[in-house]
């Protein structure tokens, strides 16, 4: 199991404009299949990770991504 933390970074006049295309385009990727993900934090399969890593690449210059590997995960509340 990956997860993928992402955050947007880009100018303050460009935000609205990065932010609305970024999350569209995550919409219609297959990322968006994956139940367990927030605002910032997506859950994938190893499957997926090449998946992921290329919409985050594509992404590279407004997102600042970081990826780590577990083995579980458990919701608190």
């Amino acid at each position: 199991m990956l997860i993928y933390f992402y955050d947007l970074k880009t100018k303050l006049r460009d935000y609205n404009r990065i932010k609305r295309r970024f999350y569209y385009d995550l919409k219609k990727s297959l990322l968006s299949t994956y139940p367990t993900k927030t605002k910032s934090v997506i859950i994938v399969d190893d499957s997926a990770e090449g998946l992921a890593d290329r919409f985050f690449i594509r992404w590279r210059r407004h997102v600042e991504v970081y990826k780590a590997r577990c083995v579980s995960l458990e919701e608190i509340f």
